[in-house]
């Protein structure tokens, strides 16, 4: 974590497009963290572009885990060489042993709206990579439906890995095709249950369903589980490379967009975008007609809000809106904040 936050603070004395540091109208000298904090709420207490907490953030080595922030500790706002900085102080040093669950540190958003998403869709880069994953045959006693508890047999012509490996089952969901350029960004897979190998041959293998969302049927894959690459301690911040890219599609399927919506966007990993980074949202203009000209023509975008990735693939990525002051739609822009 602590070659994380060195990478971004030297990448960003680096940009030469950085903003000024604006602090917020109303910020607190100090602040002392309660629970139910996110690093987001705090930055916004000072700063006017949250994103910039990496350039005012000190890290204290006197303390134990200095880049994290717990409850109770104290932040304070000082000046050095001219230039505001935010200062932790943790006035009680809590082993390991001392330090509970109930105490952990803050994490950069509420987690409970963007974990259902960490393992439950999987992308892939195109359905025929989706296809090449093992599938459910049938269940163990030849029926076709199967629920949790209930084994079943599944085809891998790869073989099996280590009986180790936890397997998620799989169905397949939407491709996902930039509207601009007809690019196939991705393939959706969703997760229905999951599935613990029993016995396997050469290409064959008797799995137990654990868990399950819904019946498992015939043709669901059965795919290795991949822990989310999230990390709940990044530090919010704006990506080097200038985006400018929009909002593919919405959780649920709803038309607007609000605050703690979930998101998909047209830009990936291929463009540097990694979880943690913020980008602004600009409402696409209307297009109206010109009541002297009676041309079509488009209204300016707007600023409306700002959203914050948390999983990326190679060509798109899951964001959750953090702020919105107006409805918000699909196809609405998404650019590096300035």
């Amino acid at each position: 974590m602590k070659s994380k936050i060195t990478t971004w603070l030297i990448a960003l004395a680096l940009s030469v497009n950085v903003a000024a540091i604006e602090l917020a109208e109303d910020h607190p000298e100090t602040y002392t963290v309660v629970r139910g904090d996110t690093l987001w709420d705090i930055a916004g207490m000072f700063l006017e572009r949250p994103w910039q907490w990496p350039e005012i953030w000190v890290v204290n080595d006197a303390i134990e885990n200095p880049h994290l922030i717990y409850p109770g500790d104290v932040l304070r706002l000082v000046y050095r060489d001219g230039k505001p900085v935010i200062e932790l102080q943790r006035t009680v040093k809590l082993s390991p042993h001392v330090r509970v669950e109930a105490n952990n540190p803050i994490t950069v958003v509420a987690l409970e709206r963007i974990e259902p998403f960490l393992n439950r869709a999987r992308i892939f880069s195109s359905q025929e990579e989706f296809d090449a994953t093992p599938y459910v045959v049938q269940g163990a006693r030849e029926n076709l439906i199967v629920g949790e508890l209930q084994e079943l047999f599944a085809r891998g012509e790869s073989g099996w890995a280590d009986r180790r490996v936890d397997y998620g089952i799989y169905r397949g969901g939407e491709t996902w095709v930039d509207p601009l350029t007809d690019e196939i960004l991705g393939f959706e897979a969703i997760e229905i249950g999951a599935a613990d190998v029993q016995d396997e041959g050469d290409d064959i293998a008797r799995l137990e369903v654990t868990r399950s969302r819904q019946e498992v049927r015939p043709a669901d894959h059965i795919i290795e589980i991949i822990p989310s690459a999230f990390d709940s301690v990044y530090y919010p911040s704006a990506p080097q490379a200038d985006i400018d890219g929009f909002i593919l599609d919405v959780d649920g399927g709803v038309s607007q967009v609000g605050a703690m919506s979930v998101v998909m966007i047209n830009k990936g990993e291929r463009e540097g975008i990694e979880a943690g980074h913020v980008l602004s949202i600009w409402k696409r203009g209307e297009q109206v007609r010109d009541p002297v000209t009676r041309e079509t023509i488009e209204m300016p975008a707007q600023q409306a809000g700002v959203l914050m990735i948390f999983q990326t693939y190679e060509k798109m990525s899951y964001a959750l809106v953090l702020e919105a002051d107006r409805p918000l739609k699909v196809g609405d822009i998404v650019r590096t904040p300035q």
